[in-house]
């Protein structure tokens, strides 16, 4: 995969001079282990299956029977690789590309193997190209990274790779290091997604984001400081303001259930997170204390006269380094493997939390339907009472209109409430496998540090033995 967090995460580049073949490239990076188990088991799917020699050209549309059959039989033969995080230009009007290699054996695709380079706010813009599609019709959207004002500013203004200092600590460079590469496993997470979605990984602007090796047009509303920015932060206030004063009566036990249960696993989640990051801050500080240890055995090692006993101090400190060395890979693992992993999850949770205020709005619009048919339905009595014939007809009019829209906001409101119900089965599925790998790779990670910290201290028990 990229860069890991001790190595320079990108590097400046001019695009126009990057004589590097695709094919080439993509061939090198699909070796790559990513950090995701679920890349890597729907990799490893994606080398079983044989592939197809299908035309991509399919004159279906999009909402079409075949098309969500080809969807449903081919979501998981796709896998998207974001690696090469490269900083292009300096300054303020600097940003980040990173290359977005896949692959796949998905007829709708023109080719099998391609890779495009694409910026953060294209990723934002077909997030939200996404959302404006198919949140209204009750879609989970898996979550982008949100924008980074600060983190944003400080990459354009550093001009240089990632350092560590040498007391282990991190410099603002490596702070820079960690920032990219988080944000590129985000993006990767993001996109692998989407493409197993079985509606989602079809759609045009995916593809189009995927395959088109022109620059894409630039996503300006995406802009944390635009002025549609702005105005999508307030609109976010509006709606969280919303979604706190407004509780709908459930009617379905399946909603009420599910609503509670996703309420729980957030708190839970939120603890757990806060644990984790927690926990790899302290192996950060372990590791520069195990850094000072090693110093102070070096220093005594060449102050005590005796010589085995000199010589076994020596390799105590070049013990502590390598022990030093297994504290910040614990970090990372506690950091980039599960802590990332449980952020990733609660942005998640906040896409269903979304479907669901979405299900308001349209039980909103029903009630108020439902309302004015009433409304309306009165202004004919009464005006039948009065003997107004021209009101009464007016009204009476008004209410096959009302009715029609009673009706239309009826059946949306069901439709929104089955495609909730398949979303969010779907997703309870693939959350146990996903949690499963990721505690099963985070598990395997920490018993390799710890197994060879135990040879570490095996190799050096006879030196410490032998002194006399």
């Amino acid at each position: 995969m990229s860069a890991g967090p001790d190595t320079p995460p990108f590097s400046t580049v001019d695009i126009n001079n990057d004589s590097r073949d695709d094919e080439d490239i993509f061939a090198s990076a699909v070796q790559e282990v990513s950090l995701d188990p679920e890349v890597n088991g729907a990799r490893e799917g994606l080398e079983k299956v044989s592939i197809d020699d299908t035309p991509a050209s399919i004159s279906t549309s999009l909402n079409s029977p075949v098309m969500e059959e080809i969807a449903t039989e081919r979501s998981n033969n796709i896998i998207i690789t974001v690696t090469e995080p490269q900083k292009i230009g300096e300054g303020m009007s600097s940003y980040v590309a990173y290359r977005v290699f896949t692959k796949t054996n998905m007829p709708i695709f023109s080719k099998h193997e391609f890779a495009v380079l694409r910026r953060f706010s294209d990723f934002l813009g077909l997030h939200e190209k996404l959302t404006e599609k198919y949140l209204r019709s009750g879609r989970i959207i898996p979550p982008a990274p949100e924008k980074s004002i600060v983190g944003t500013t400080k990459l354009k203004m550093t001009s240089t790779p990632s350092t560590e200092n040498v007391n282990g600590s991190v410099s603002s460079a490596g702070v820079q290091s960690q920032f990219v590469e988080r944000r590129r496993a985000a993006l990767e997470r993001f996109l692998n997604r989407v493409a197993q979605h079985p509606v989602l990984s079809i759609d045009p602007d995916f593809r189009e984001f995927l395959e088109s090796g022109m620059d894409l047009p630039k996503a300006t509303s995406t802009s944390a400081l635009s002025g549609a920015g702005m105005l999508r932060l307030f609109n976010k206030v509006g709606e969280t303001v919303n979604k706190i004063t407004y509780r709908m009566d459930e009617a379905d036990p399946w909603f009420e259930e599910r609503a509670l249960r996703v309420e729980t696993l957030e708190a839970c989640l939120r603890r757990l997170g806060g644990a984790c990051e927690a926990l790899a801050g302290e192996r950060r500080e372990l590791a520069v204390r195990t850094h000072d240890a090693a110093r102070a055995h070096a220093s005594l090692s060449g102050a005590d006269p005796h010589a085995p006993l000199s010589r076994a101090l020596s390799h105590v400190a070049d013990l502590h380094e390598k022990i030093e060395n297994l504290r910040l890979e614990q970090s990372n693992t506690d950091f980039f493997i599960l802590s990332e992993h449980i952020k990733d999850y609660l942005g998640l949770i906040g896409s269903i939390k979304d479907v669901f205020h979405e299900r308001v709005k349209v039980f909103q619009n029903w009630q108020h339907a439902q309302m004015q048919l009433t409304k309306r339905r009165e202004n004919k009595a009464k005006a039948e009472l009065s003997n107004r014939p021209d009101k009464a007809e007016q009204a009476a009019n008004e209410i096959v209109e009302w009715e029609t829209k009673v009706e239309r906001n009826q059946q949306e409101f069901d439709s929104i409430s089955r495609v909730i119900k398949k979303e969010i089965e779907r997703w309870e599925e693939i959350r146990v496998d996903e949690l499963r790998a990721t505690l099963l790779h985070y598990l395997e990670e920490h018993m390799k540090h710890q197994a060879q910290a135990i040879r570490y201290w095996d190799a050096f028990l006879p030196e410490a033995r032998a002194i006399k």
